[in-house]
């Protein structure tokens, strides 16, 4: 049974949010379990008169509006990391699991589109995807049964930045065994060589950082776990590492690079294990009528409230859905969505309502730009 908005006694002061941002940051959606706050939004896309709703075969809420031939696909995720924070407002933030990672940009694909309706020859497709904080399954999914002409990805932005690429991600375990020795012994030990290891791996990378200015560019390794033991005849070390790969590295060169690195260690037996999924760094051109479509639409906006401003854009030292539609699709596909990144993941997450609704006027004029040809 799906669940209702939270009773508090705060709830009145809530009710200045809204109603699809409020109720889909109400329903915690840690990933794996997405199941209530999927079902939530498909009654609300519903409701909102999307032209049909439901929940597809790998757990993800999608919506459809329209029905014409040629499709975009905004791909947001309804999952968020562990962590529930109460629902309240302070002034223009509004406080909750998820409202800036990723449940506030969702909201706003579902509140736009709602708002642009049905376009002949057209159909936009709203997907909240499972598992974006985990293994990104629901965009594995989505990636096969999609072929849209234009796409969106739902990461916060800020209202008035385009974000057009992210760095890519591939974790490994290396695994270091050796004959057991007598703690007298001259040779290190297989806990020693692991850091021997991991301390060659920092300097290659180090080095070749040295000349790249931004972190968008560079390889950034991070030592996530250790553990080690013996038998009474061989001991073993493993070392768990995660890394940010710029573009010019895929993850093919990244683990050749570690293996060839193995090579700095005498006697010992290395093995490498990749973990998870590897996933490339990617980078959208700017010269799209996508980009050209935000731009106006942020300007657009931006004047309406009286201001002059110009437009940015975001390379973002994180991965996203992004990096895995994108390379497939071979569309126009940028990210974009209210939200400041900084508070990803953070207790201290909060949106700009303002901000949010910002966001979802220039989705409206960025939906109507790219349908009126």
């Amino acid at each position: 049974m799906m669940e209702p908005l939270p009773e508090t006694s705060s709830l009145s002061a809530l009710s200045g949010v809204p109603p699809t941002l409020l109720g889909l940051v109400a329903q915690y959606s840690p990933s794996g379990q997405e199941g209530e706050a999927v079902a939530w939004l498909v009654q609300r896309m519903q409701n909102l008169g999307f032209t049909q709703s439901f929940c597809d075969a790998a757990g993800n809420a999608v919506g459809v509006m329209g029905t014409g031939e040629q499709t975009i696909v905004l791909l947001g995720h309804i999952d968020t990391v562990r962590g529930e924070i109460p629902l309240r407002v302070e002034e223009d933030r509004f406080y909750g699991r998820g409202t800036v990672d990723a449940k506030g940009p969702l909201a706003a694909f579902v509140d736009a589109t709602a708002a642009v309706g049905a376009v002949p020859g057209w159909q936009i497709v709203v997907i909240g995807a499972v598992g974006e904080e985990a293994d990104s399954d629901g965009a594995r999914y989505v990636v096969k049964r999609y072929r849209p002409r234009f796409a969106i990805i739902g990461e916060p932005s800020q209202w008035s930045r385009v974000t057009l690429g992210y760095k890519g991600t591939a974790w490994f375990e290396a695994t270091f065994r050796a004959p057991l020795s007598h703690t007298a012994s001259q040779q290190p030990s297989v806990c020693e060589a692991a850091f021997i290891f991991w301390d060659s791996l920092l300097q290659w990378t180090q080095a070749y950082n040295q000349e790249k200015e931004r972190q968008f560019d560079q390889i950034t390794p991070r030592l996530r776990g250790f553990s080690s033991g013996e038998d009474g005849f061989t001991e073993t070390a493993t070392l768990r590492v995660g890394v940010r790969l710029p573009l010019e590295v895929s993850p093919a060169d990244w683990y050749q690079q570690v293996q060839n690195l193995f090579a700095c260690l005498e006697g010992v037996n290395c093995t490498l294990q990749p973990v998870g999924y590897p996933i490339p760094a990617y980078r959208a051109e700017k010269n799209t009528a996508l980009v050209r479509a935000f731009l106006q639409g942020i300007r657009a906006v931006a004047g309406e409230e009286g201001e002059t401003l110009s437009p940015s854009f975001a390379l973002k030292t994180g991965t996203a859905d992004l990096n895995i539609v994108a390379p497939v699709w071979q569309c126009p596909a940028v990210a974009y969505g209210p939200g400041d990144s900084n508070l990803d993941h953070t207790p201290d997450e909060h949106l700009s309502l303002s901000e949010y609704r910002r966001a979802v006027k220039v989705l409206e004029r960025v939906l109507r730009g790219l349908t009126a040809g």
